[in-house]
């Protein structure tokens, strides 16, 4: 009976052992799977690591603009949430939470030159600022210190762009493309009580500046376009490019809509030292005309990091109003003879944007309209070569400024 008793025992020992066995290695499993999926959480956080928000766009903005010597405000414009009488809410999204609009207001300060003149607040003319594709307003800060000499001047972040609102991009035309920022833009006007002012935009932003005057000409007394898109459409050795492997698989890339920000985000911590490098290259050693300094170079490549790695949403645009090669889809060239506004087109002698367009849009307008070329200027002009962009909109903007017949061309600018 003793045997028996020992025997169940031993058995019962060996069983309980056995469980305990199982169950460590059990545990060990369960932490080594629980290390694994913690390992592929932080690898995907790295992956999609992002540091970045409105707060920190709007602190480096004010950080770059340390570098003004003019008194600004900077302001949060509320648009609503959508166009009146629309259902469409930005345009798609159902949310009915209220949009802003990031501005920084320059007025105009006759202490900063010397040949100021004394004009009274109702004669200084108004001058809207409208960025470009991956920008936003403080890549004019190289110029507002000049332009608000002559102008009150406002410089806006598109909605979807910089520090303003960043709602979901659910667009799927070029025409609720179009609408996205031609709206936002005169319910911003609205919001601020402008009228009568005068238009600039650079590149994209002169797109949707040629759009906004084509349906609101009443608004706007001048434009000026800096380097625009979308006055051409594919050419011929294009259509024939995107024929072959490599132009396919960039067709396919870009219909995709992946975007440069989309690649600065998915680099993670890596994204900032990307555009360092980017804009010390642009900016600095393969600059068109003056190289920013370590200062300025320091400043701004962190704003454009902020700006760049936010919330996707204006960056998405691209594909619907753009094909490969930056061709619009609904070119303006078309739109010309509707034309209803004065016109002064500005373009840095090395854009890449073809002044060309241009030429052929003169050539079928029935407003006046002149094309300035900006020595030491590439894309980038008014960063380029600061300068000569202020005279260039300063000789553009002549019939609205005292002294409309001192103002001439120098510098190597020309009229085309």
């Amino acid at each position: 009976m003793r045997f028996v008793r020992t025997q169940r025992v031993s058995a019962v020992a060996k069983h309980v052992s056995s469980m305990g066995s199982k169950s460590s290695a059990k545990n060990e499993m369960e932490l080594a799977e629980g290390k694994k999926q913690s390992m592929f959480a932080a690898l995907q956080n790295f992956m999609r690591w992002i540091p970045t928000s409105r707060k920190d766009i709007i602190a480096s903005e004010q950080r770059l603009l340390t570098l003004i010597k003019t008194p600004y405000q900077q302001e949060q414009i509320n648009i609503g949430s959508g166009p009146p009488g629309s259902k469409l809410r930005w345009f798609r999204s159902t949310s009915s939470e209220p949009r802003f609009i990031n501005t920084i207001t320059f007025e105009k300060n006759s202490g900063a030159a010397a040949e100021a003149e004394v004009v009274e607040e109702e004669e200084v003319p108004t001058l809207v600022l409208v960025h470009g594709y991956g920008a936003s307003q403080g890549f004019f800060f190289r110029n507002f210190d000049a332009l608000a000499t002559k102008f009150r001047v406002l410089a806006i972040d598109q909605l979807g762009w910089g520090a303003s609102s960043r709602p979901d991009f659910t667009c799927k035309s070029t025409e609720e493309t179009e609408s996205w920022f031609i709206d936002s833009l005169e319910e911003w006007r609205k919001a601020k009580n402008l009228d009568n002012f005068i238009l600039l935009g650079h590149s994209l932003g002169g797109y949707i500046a040629a759009r906004y005057a084509l349906k609101h000409p009443e608004h706007v007394k001048h434009l000026i376009l800096v380097g625009p898109a979308g006055f051409s459409a594919e050419s011929d050795r294009w259509i024939e490019l995107k024929s072959t492997w490599k132009g396919v698989l960039a067709n396919f890339i870009w219909e995709s809509n992946v975007t440069p920000q989309a690649v600065i985000r998915g680099l993670g911590p890596f994204g900032p030292n990307l555009v360092r490098r980017y804009a010390g290259a642009r900016f600095g050693t393969h600059a068109s005309g003056t190289m920013l300094n370590e200062q300025e170079s320091k400043l701004f490549s962190d704003y454009m990091f902020h700006t760049l790695a936010a919330r996707a949403s204006g960056e998405l645009c691209l594909k619907y109003i753009f094909s490969l090669g930056a061709f619009a889809r609904s070119p303006l060239l078309t739109s010309a003879p509707d034309w209803k506004v004065p016109t002064s087109f500005i373009y840095g002698v090395e854009d890449w944007m073809d002044f060309r367009g241009a030429e052929e849009a003169r050539k079928r307008m029935n407003v006046p309209c002149e094309i300035i070329r900006v020595p030491q200027g590439g894309h980038f002009v008014m960063l380029d070569n600061a300068p000569g962009f202020d005279a260039a909109v300063t000789y553009a903007c002549r019939n609205y400024l005292p002294g409309r017949s001192g103002f001439n061309l120098t510098g190597g600018i020309s009229l085309v």
